[in-house]
């Protein structure tokens, strides 16, 4: 499977814009895991760093899961990954976790993002709190975020990949 990505059009109004662009750091974050085996992706390759490919698809799933789910939306939506033995549990897969599940799960709160995000318009206040704050948060505030969070993590996705097999690339 090759991931395409698509920047958004110069002109495009402000939701495609940021819609677009969270789309693109996705499909970004995708194309660094292409190609490589589920031990690669659990390769915490830049020491003494544990972060992976694999543990950064799976942070991003809870990312997007507290910020369209929880915030958002205000669904009870517990974690995937962490829990109070490891609290940074997405960042630590074992020998059995795969690719395909994290892959899938990651999918999977994408859609429900994009199906929860349909329903507000930029302005409109979260449904639900984030557990830093008490104030609600605007769409337009979560999807600048998101795209932060994601660009941000690409950064260390470039670094972790090219150590694995010497791949690099926007």
């Amino acid at each position: 499977m090759t991931t395409e990505r698509t920047e958004p059009a110069n002109d495009a109004d402000e939701r495609t814009m940021l819609e677009g662009w969270l789309d693109y750091h996705r499909d970004t974050l995708a194309q660094k895991c292409e190609g490589l085996t589920d031990e690669q992706l659990r390769t915490a390759s830049v020491p003494p760093s544990d972060l992976s490919l694999m543990g950064l698809v799976r942070h991003m799933s809870e990312v997007e899961r507290s910020w369209f789910r929880r915030v958002l939306a205000d669904e009870d939506a517990g974690p995937l990954y962490y829990g109070e033995a490891d609290p940074d549990g997405e960042f630590h897969p074992t020998e059995a976790d795969t690719w395909k599940e994290a892959y899938g799960a990651w999918q999977a709160e994408i859609a429900a993002a994009r199906s929860n995000a349909a329903g507000f318009a930029l302005d409109d206040p979260s449904r639900g709190r984030q557990r830093f704050g008490a104030d609600p948060y605007s769409l337009r505030w979560i999807y600048t975020h998101m795209i932060e969070e994601y660009a941000r993590h690409n950064g260390h996705a470039d670094l972790i990949r090219e150590r694995i097999d010497g791949a690099t690339g926007e």
